[in-house]
């Protein structure tokens, strides 16, 4: 992973934008949009508490002076004196997605948030404030952090009750108030078709996003543990568990 995605929230925050033209005015209007109060370099009265800075012309002089004064830099069209890159941003507020190449190709990411854009529905972002507003009643309805993750995992998974791909903000009350799928849990086992990630099938992958703890054998790569939750639990074991604990476990192994 070339760089670590952060969304920043820049509220009332002084961000320095130089340079001139079009190029200039799109980064002034997506910063505006994001809350940022924009500054020039030598208005010092608000630059000196400046975290970031968008040279839009991608002058390096003026890359240099900033950086030297600890400064966050993104350098139009020059990856290569970039601090931090801007994505391309498919908006449904709060949801917010960003798709980046590293500088790579603007145009790559541009057309895979056109695809994105199309997939996604307009109440996407009512089905998220719809979730952040009943998260007291999600915690009354499932005490236990693990039985409540598997049952928002089940009621978000394809054809749930709030499927964010089929659902509006109004299903999460339906949810709530009907029967409650707590999702799957024991330990299934999964043999791998080969050690490219991108030979996962769409359960594999599923079930890898959802498991609290992953099993497997010493000769299954990190490409594959790459695409398990950030915060499941890894074991390496010679075979799978009698005793794999609570919740979901997986069991990964190489094809003979």
């Amino acid at each position: 992973m070339h760089s670590l995605p952060v969304f920043l929230r820049l509220t009332g925050r002084p961000v320095i934008l130089t340079g001139a033209g079009e190029a200039a005015e799109a980064k002034r209007r997506l910063l505006e949009r994001a809350g940022a109060l924009v500054v020039g370099e030598d208005d010092m009265s608000h630059s000196r508490a400046a975290a970031v800075a968008i040279v839009s012309d991608g002058d390096e002089a003026t890359v240099m002076r900033l950086q030297a004064r600890g400064i966050l830099v993104n350098a139009t069209d020059r990856p290569e004196l970039c601090d931090f890159t801007l994505p391309a941003i498919v908006d449904r507020d709060p949801v917010l997605i960003a798709i980046g190449t590293g500088g790579a190709s603007a145009g790559l990411a541009k057309a895979l948030r056109q695809r994105i854009e199309a997939l996604l529905p307009a109440g996407l972002g009512a089905l998220a404030t719809a979730l952040f507003e009943a998260r007291d009643a999600i915690r009354a309805r499932w005490a236990d952090a693990g039985a409540r993750r598997r049952a928002i995992d089940a009621g978000l998974a394809s054809g749930g009750a709030i499927d964010p791909l089929g659902a509006g903000g109004g299903g999460v009350a339906g949810w709530l108030a009907g029967e409650q799928d707590a999702g799957q849990g024991g330990l299934v086992q999964l043999r791998l078709t080969s050690a490219d990630p991108d030979d996962l099938t769409l359960r594999m992958a599923r079930l890898l996003g959802e498991a609290d703890r992953v099993y497997y054998a010493p000769d299954v790569p990190g490409a594959i543990l790459d695409r398990a939750r950030a915060d499941a639990a890894r074991i390496v074991a010679e075979r799978a568990p009698a005793e794999p604990g609570a919740g979901l476990s997986l069991w990964l192994e190489m094809p003979l």
